[in-house]
């Protein structure tokens, strides 16, 4: 198989996985192919994807690739699909989103220590727009829910992995959490999700 066949199959398989993604462990094995030759592929077709007359993108989520849809373009998705996510979200959920982000995976408690008040809806509301997702339980009493990002997440603030956050200062306080939340914010501003909601 040359080097054009396994791209094209690399990119028919990366389709045909859809929302699931595909490993890419699962990816060398069906290319036959070393870790470095695999990069090196996807390097290439990144570079491409990249191209301003391409409307897809690659994102990698924990080893996962995933073809999707270019941040810039959607709302022009949205009003073609009449997409239902008609809002956008509160300063409490994109506190909370913050958080988990960056500190993942982290229980419903420990995000509520760091706001310094209850977060329950704001947890919820993520969960519903399937911005996060439930990443196993923590080894403490009770055996808590860890939360963390999902690929949707990646999808909605234009990230390729979750490593493409920007820096960070150490979260210790509220001001410090509001800052990073209105960074979330500019994000989804950039990439015209919807109107604002209390949540």
């Amino acid at each position: 198989m040359n080097k054009e066949e396994k791209r094209a199959l690399t990119e028919g398989l990366l389709f045909a996985s859809g929302e699931e993604g595909i490993v890419k462990r699962k990816l060398m094995e069906a290319l036959n192919c070393t870790k470095q030759e695999l990069d090196e592929l996807l390097i290439e077709m990144q570079e491409d994807y990249d191209h301003p007359q391409r409307g897809i993108r690659m994102m990698e989520s924990n080893e996962t690739l995933h073809l999707t849809t270019k941040p810039e373009h959607a709302s022009f998705y949205q009003e073609v699909l009449n997409s239902k996510s008609a809002t956008r979200l509160s300063q409490a959920a994109l506190e909370a989103l913050a958080i988990i982000a960056y500190r993942q995976p982290i229980t419903r408690i420990e995000i509520d220590d760091l706001r310094g008040v209850k977060s329950d809806r704001a947890v919820q509301t993520l969960v519903n727009r399937n911005l996060i997702e439930e990443k196993g339980r923590k080894e403490a009493v009770g055996r808590p829910v860890l939360f963390g990002t999902t690929t949707d997440f990646l999808t909605y603030f234009g990230l390729s992995s979750i490593e493409e956050l920007p820096p960070l200062k150490a979260l210790e306080g509220p001001n410090d959490i509001e800052d990073e939340a209105d960074l979330f914010f500019e994000r989804f501003e950039e990439t015209g999700q919807g109107s604002y909601e209390d949540t």
